[in-house]
């Protein structure tokens, strides 16, 4: 966090103090706001957010630990130092119980108050590094990289990194398992907020009831579970990223209060009376046609076009199977990290490529992993693959150069013809993937172009 981005409320009934304070706050570039007693210093959190309270503990009408309690009720991550002019080790050690950052007595001296400050936020900003982990995780989990060079989905991927560096919502279209959250990622690491939390939310997972309360949060006692005060992913993700996965599962109910967000950054937790604010860019998903969703009734149309500032269609697999021997490398490479992966058969791979796949890329990871868990040599053969019955015996009469291209094994012809013919083969099984093809072949990459140029092979 930059000092500029940092918002300070400090809050004394000693006017001269107080101004001393600010001076010396805004000097050190900080956002810096006042309050001369409890009551202003509540009324104050209820309109703005702060990462931050310097809070005096003996002041009239409402003292500081009642304001602490009412921080600690309502604003989780706001980090809060007690200030006095009194020694009393009963009431910092109630402060610190009731989850003051630190008690610091007066006088002070100055530097001694502003390290003590630079070390509150940047506990504020472990804390919600760490409410953001479990996200992170999940997110990094699913691939590190985004694989594919298919004509159709490199388009993708540059409108992607076109929009990226924007504040434009967006919305990824495509059936499951296409890659959605993948690209949602990386719209999110190709961003300015990048170093801001990524928050990912399923909507399709989580039933409607509950929809409202993870999105904006809840207060303590909304429903009969509310035992403590909860955070939405909102204010979490606030400046960074939420992911909405699914978002034509959100009922009807709940659109409108997305659509407030959308329009005006504010929201209120379940249960709750006060607007809050939260600077979040929304991706969204779906694997349903939403215009479609729109002309049932069943989402509104408004929400659409906030959502769907900028559109990404993200090809299924069959529409983009070039990339399916470029994917079936990757996904050994990873099964078998630090040792040789295994390859595979150009039979088996003609099968993947001849597939079509309804599960998409997540369909073919699984494929790949089980066979390179269940094949017992170094090359997964047709045997190894897990497909739909039928599937294999539209295959089952394979045999190299069946179409007539080039003699069958045991043919009576020169074995120079066979090679040529299986080389051949394997190239167009890998739609000239020059690197699969001199591994499935088991030969360098430099003898692979001296045989493509003895024998004269061309793509067309």
């Amino acid at each position: 966090m930059s000092k500029q981005s940092i918002s300070i409320l400090a809050v004394d009934d000693e006017e001269s103090f107080l101004d001393l304070l600010k001076s010396l706050l805004e000097q050190e570039g900080y956002y810096v706001n006042t309050a001369p007693d409890g009551v202003a210093a509540i009324n104050v959190l209820q309109t703005l957010p702060f990462d931050l309270v310097l809070l005096d503990v003996k002041m009239p009408r409402v003292d500081g630990v009642e304001v602490l309690r009412f921080i600690k009720d309502h604003y989780l991550d706001t980090q809060v130092i007690m200030l006095t002019g009194v020694s009393d080790i009963r009431i910092a050690v109630e402060c610190m119980q009731l989850g003051a950052y630190h008690y610091v007595t007066k006088p002070y001296a100055g530097t001694e108050l502003l390290t003590i400050i630079e070390r509150a936020i940047e506990r504020k900003r472990l804390v919600i590094q760490n409410k953001a982990l479990k996200s992170e995780l999940a997110r990094f989990a699913l691939s590190s990289h985004i694989v594919g060079q298919s004509k159709s989905f490199l388009e993708v991927l540059n409108l992607a990194s076109r929009v990226a560096p924007t504040d434009s919502t967006v919305l990824v279209q495509g059936a499951s398992g296409t890659g959605k959250e993948l690209i949602a990622s990386f719209l999110h690491n190709n961003s300015l907020r990048k170093e801001q939390p990524f928050m990912a939310l399923n909507c399709a997972s989580i039933p409607e009831s509950l929809i409202e309360s993870e999105v904006f949060g809840h207060e303590k006692g909304a429903f009969t579970d509310a035992i403590a005060t909860k955070q939405g992913l909102v204010e979490i993700a606030n400046g960074g990223t939420l992911f909405l996965d699914e978002i034509g599962e959100i009922s009807l109910m709940i659109q409108p209060k997305l659509l407030r967000f959308l329009q005006t950054g504010e929201y209120r937790r379940v249960g709750g009376n006060k607007n809050m604010k939260a600077d979040v860019r929304i991706i969204s998903a779906t694997n349903k046609d939403l215009r479609q969703e729109v002309g049932s009734g069943r989402f509104r149309e408004d929400l659409l076009y906030r959502i769907n500032v900028i559109t990404l269609q993200i090809p299924s697999l069959r529409e983009r199977r070039d990339d399916i021997p470029t994917l079936v490398d990757y996904f050994l490479r990873k099964r078998f990290v630090g040792r040789e992966p295994k390859q595979i058969d150009p039979r088996a791979l003609e099968i993947l490529m001849k597939y079509d796949w309804p599960g998409n890329v997540r369909e073919l990871e699984n494929v790949i992993e089980r066979a390179a868990i269940l094949s017992q040599e170094n090359i997964i053969r047709v045997d190894d693959l897990a497909l739909p019955i039928g599937t294999r015996s539209i295959f089952d009469s394979y045999a190299p150069a069946a179409d007539g291209d080039g003699p069958r094994l045991g043919a009576a012809v020169p074995m120079v013809e066979i090679e040529k013919s299986h080389i051949n083969g394997v190239l167009k099984t890998v739609s000239w993937n020059k690197n699969m093809a001199a591994k499935i072949l088991g030969i360098s990459l430099k003898t692979l172009y001296t045989k493509i140029q003895q024998y004269n092979l061309s793509k067309e």
